[in-house]
C-alpha cells in the first residue's frame, strides 16, 4: 500500500521547505520531495544561490578592506595573501551547516523527507524515485514548488568552466584575469563583485541602456556609478551576437543593441547571468491537465490554486519575483490555506536587495511606476554623506529615498543605496505592511548614531524638515 499523506511538497527550496515545515506545524501529515543529487534540502539558494554567494560576498569584502583600506582607520597590515581554496571551503561550510539544519527541522516537526525525483502521477499521486526505486505516495494535497533553473544564450553551452552560470562562478578553480559578465541584473553584479575585489578586471554587457532594469531609476544610476568608482567595467545598450571557447578562454562577439558594428571582447571567464526560467519539466503536469504559459509558468489563483482540485504552486515556478523570501511567504500562506481556507501574501511589499558593497535595497513603487500610473506622490531623500554614523565608517556611499503619497501621506516605496541596506529595509517594509505614513517614521525615536537615521531624515524630507542635511 501507498504511504498516505495530508501534504507532499515537490521541491525542497525555500518554498517546498517552509510548505512543508507550517504544514506538518498545522497538524498536517507532510511529506517533502527533492531531487538535488547531493542529496541536501534547500534548494538553489541554500547550495548554489543567495548563502553561498553571500559567504564569498562577505569574504572578499573582508580580503579588500584588508588589502587596500584598513591603513586609512589607521590599521597596518602587510603580506595580505588571498588562500581562495580556504575561502571556497568556508564558504562550503556554511552551506553544509545550514543543510543540516534542515534535516534537523524535518525530525523536529516529523516530516518525511525524500531524496529523488518527484512527479504526479494523477489526481491525488505522487510518484517518488530514490535510489532505493519507485513508489507511490498519495496525497490529499501537492505542492508544486520546484523553483527555477539557469537560462543561458542561444546557441551558448554553460560548460561552467568557461562559460559558467552563477553555479559555476561560485567555484572557479583561480582568480579569472577578465571576467565578462553578460547581464546586469543582481546576480550577476553580485559574482561579478566578489571577483573584482579577489583581483580580476570584470566587464558588465548589458542589452539595456542601464542595469538593475525594474529598480528605481535614480538608484540604478547612482549605483552603477558607485560600481564604475569601484572598477567595474560596463557595456551597455549591448548585444552579445556569440560567444566562442579558445584555448586561452572565450572571445565574444558584441554589437549595438539596436544594431551596428560588432567588435570583439576576450575573456577567461563568461558568467551568463540574464536570468531564470522556471522548473516545470517532467513534472507530470500533463497527467491532471496543467499546461505551463507561454513563458512556462504555472498559472495560479488568489490562493496558489492551479485549477486542478488539490494541487497548488509556489515560489519561483508561478509569476511573480523569483526572491527567496517571496517564496517563503508563499509557503506559509498556501499550507494556512490548505489547513484553514486563509491565507495571504501583500505582494506590494516583497523587498529586494543587491549584496554589492554598498547594497542596494527596494520595496513598493519606483518614481517611474507612480509617474506612469499618474500617482501624485512626495518625496524625501538623505545622502549617507550626511549620516553620522557613516561619516565615522567612511561608508558614505549612497542615500535614501521615501516615496509617499502626496494626500495622504502612506508611503509607497522606500529606495535605498548604502552599507547596510539590506537590514534597514526591513523597517520600511513593516511600516507599509502596516499602513504607515512617512510622518509615522520621521516621528519614531531612532537610535543614534545608526545608519538607520538616514531613513528618518529621509522620511521627514517628505514633508520639508530633514533636520541634518
Amino acid at each position: 500500500m501507498s504511504k498516505e499523506y495530508d501534504v507532499v511538497v515537490i521541491g525542497g527550496g525555500p518554498g517546498g521547505y517552509n510548505a512543508a515545515i507550517r504544514a506538518a506545524q498545522l497538524g498536517l501529515k507532510t511529506a517533502c520531495i527533492d531531487k538535488r543529487e547531493t542529496k541536501k534540502f534547500g534548494g538553489t539558494c541554500l547550495n548554489v544561490g543567495c548563502i553561498p554567494s553571500k559567504a564569498m560576498l562577505h569574504a572578499s569584502e573582508i580580503f579588500e578592506v584588508a588589502e587596500k583600506h584598513m591603513a586609512d582607520l589607521g590599521v597596518k597590515v602587510s603580506g595580505v595573501e588571498l588562500d581562495l581554496g580556504k575561502m571556497l571551503g568556508q564558504k562550503d561550510d556554511a552551506v553544509n551547516g545550514l543543510t543540516k539544519g534542515i534535516e534537523y527541522l524535518f525530525k523536529k516537526n516529523k516530516i518525511d523527507g525524500y531524496n529523488g525525483w518527484g512527479r504526479i502521477a494523477g489526481k491525488g499521486k505522487v510518484e517518488v524515485t530514490t535510489d532505493e526505486g519507485t513508489e507511490t505516495l498519495s496525497a490529499k494535497n501537492i505542492i508544486i514548488a520546484t523553483g527555477s533553473d539557469i537560462m543561458s544564450l542561444p546557441g551558448v553551452e554553460i560548460d561552467e568552466e568557461v562559460i559558467v552560470s552563477s553555479t559555476g562562478a561560485l567555484s572557479l578553480g583561480k582568480v579569472p584575469e577578465h571576467m565578462v559578465v553578460v547581464g546586469g541584473g543582481y546576480i550577476g553584479l553580485e559574482m561579478g563583485s566578489v571577483w573584482r575585489r579577489l583581483g580580476a578586471k570584470v566587464t558588465v554587457v548589458e542589452f539595456l541602456d542601464r542595469i538593475t532594469p525594474g529598480m528605481d531609476a535614480e538608484v540604478s544610476k547612482q549605483f552603477q556609478r558607485i560600481l564604475k568608482k569601484q572598477g567595474m567595467d560596463f557595456k551597455l545598450g549591448t548585444k552579445v551576437v556569440g560567444i566562442d571557447k579558445t584555448n586561452k578562454g572565450a572571445t565574444l562577439t558584441v554589437e549595438p543593441a539596436q544594431g551596428g558594428e560588432q567588435e570583439k571582447i576576450d575573456a577567461d571567464v563568461v558568467l551568463i547571468s540574464i536570468g531564470r526560467k522556471p522548473y516545470t519539466e517532467n513534472l507530470g503536469l500533463d497527467t491532471v491537465g496543467i499546461e505551463p504559459n507561454q513563458r512556462g509558468f504555472i498559472e495560479v489563483d488568489a490562493h496558489w490554486r492551479t485549477g486542478v482540485d488539490g494541487i497548488y504552486a509556489i515560489g519561483d515556478v508561478i509569476p511573480g519575483p523569483m526572491l527567496a523570501h517571496k517564496a517563503e511567504e508563499e509557503a506559509v500562506a498556501v499550507a494556512e490555506f490548505i489547513k484553514t481556507g486563509y491565507g495571504h501574501v501583500d505582494y506590494g511589499i516583497i523587498p529586494g536587495v543587491v549584496y554589492t558593497n554598498p547594497e542596494v535595497a527596494t520595496v513598493g513603487k519606483t518614481e517611474e511606476q507612480l509617474k506612469e500610473e499618474g500617482v501624485e506622490y512626495a518625496v524625501g531623500k538623505f545622502p549617507f554623506a550626511a549620516n553620522s554614523r557613516a561619516k565615522t565608517n567612511h561608508e558614505t556611499d549612497g542615500f535614501v529615498k521615501v516615496l509617499a503619497d502626496k494626500k495622504t501621506d502612506r508611503i509607497l516605496g522606500v529606495h535605498m543605496i548604502g552599507a547596510g541596506v539590506g537590514e534597514i529595509i526591513a523597517e520600511a517594509c513593516v511600516a507599509m505592511a502596516f499602513g504607515g505614513s512617512s510622518e509615522d517614521i520621521a516621528r519614531v525615536c531612532h537610535p543614534h548614531p545608526t545608519r538607520t537615521e538616514a531613513l528618518r531624515q529621509a522620511a521627514m524630507g517628505v514633508e520639508g524638515w530633514t533636520m541634518q542635511a
